[in-house]
């Protein structure tokens, strides 16, 4: 764990010394006086954690939604750390994030969460239907902060990569599946202009929510290694049966054009774009214990968090002694989102 006096260090040079000094030096009782700032956390599993710490709402809770946020989360981490050095004055968090959650589902949708964790009846397609997010965090005039990490699940990167992981088992390129798809399946080309349709309406709907809200949208780190063949093919805590080929491919190919249309719509808009991909290169999937700030198919997760799953595919991990962790950030890959996030944060405080 960092030292406190390293983060504030950290901070201070991110933000700027001279700013973030005026703030720290205005009176408590200026900040207890002031109404807080009013942050909403919107986004996928990629916010919400799923495993990352403890459930929350916690087990056995009546208001729990399937969802799957936890503590330890990018949003909580830097919540606990506004929480310690105020920007001037409180900040309320409301975090409305949603394992599965698409691009439609920030603003528009009404979704379906599918946590395998206390499931009612047992069955994770129990789970009521959740509103859209806009409408759950209740995005008006007075929001002051607005986060949003979505998009993966539009394209769907998850499903993408499991025809990967079946073709390779082929021996069979997924590069060309998607090139060249079969009738009745988008080309990448066409999911990739789909996900940037859908996030510019998106985003005007936010911006329509929240008319006076800073909206800080937050692309996905290097979750794929620079080269392929860094990968042990076969190695279910990195990815399975994907050929070193179709690991490029999806670098090059998907995920890096992802990040580009988020940062892109963004711009358009006027939003900070906060980049997890520079800093988390050398972090990437196929990195050993310790190293990696994403997990593989299979890899350490919390005790709650199941390590076999029945639909919509049968896997179990519990033979290599890990859980199904399906390619998500841990617990140091959340830590840095959460420096970044923060910074950003602050920044569009700053400007308040």
């Amino acid at each position: 764990m960092r030292h406190p006096v390293s983060r504030l260090r950290a901070r201070a040079l991110a933000v700027g010394l001279s700013a973030l000094t005026a703030l720290a030096l205005l009176p408590s009782a200026s900040a207890g006086a002031a109404d807080p700032y009013r942050w909403a956390a919107l986004g996928d599993s990629y916010t919400s954690g799923l495993f990352v710490g403890d459930p929350t709402p916690a087990l056995g809770n009546v208001s729990r939604d399937g969802c799957d946020r936890t503590t330890g989360t990018y949003p909580d981490l830097v919540a606990r750390e506004l929480a310690q050095f105020p920007p001037g004055q409180p900040v309320q968090l409301t975090d409305v994030s949603c394992g599965g959650a698409d691009i439609g589902d920030v603003a528009e949708e009404r979704q379906q969460p599918l946590s395998p964790v206390q499931a009612p009846g047992g069955d994770p397609a129990n789970w009521p239907e959740v509103a859209p997010q806009v409408q759950r965090a209740g995005l008006d005039g007075t929001t002051d902060v607005v986060t949003i990490g979505v998009g993966g699940n539009s394209l769907p990167f998850a499903a993408v990569l499991g025809k990967c992981a079946e073709l390779g088992l082929l021996g069979r390129s997924c590069q060309e599946y998607y090139t060249n798809p079969p009738a009745g399946e988008e080309s990448i080309g066409q999911k990739l202009a789909r996900v940037e349709r859908e996030y510019v309406e998106m985003l005007a709907e936010v911006h329509q929510a929240a008319p006076n809200a800073k909206v800080i949208t937050v692309g996905y780190p290097a979750v794929l290694p620079q080269d392929g063949n860094d990968c042990t093919r076969l190695n279910m805590t990195q990815l399975g049966t994907v050929r070193a080929a179709d690991i490029d491919w999806l670098r090059v190919g998907v995920l890096e054009p992802l990040n580009r249309t988020i940062a892109r719509v963004s711009s358009f808009f006027g939003d900070r774009y906060v980049d997890l991909y520079s800093s988390s290169v050398d972090h990437h999937v196929c990195k050993p214990a310790g190293t990696k700030w994403v997990e593989g198919i299979c890899g350490d997760a919390a005790d709650h968090w199941p390590a076999a799953l029945t639909r919509p595919v049968r896997f179990d991990c519990s033979l290599l002694g890990k859980r199904i962790t399906l390619v998500h950030p841990n617990a140091a890959g959340h830590a840095n989102a959460a420096d970044h996030v923060e910074r950003a944060i602050r920044i569009a405080l700053l400007d308040r």
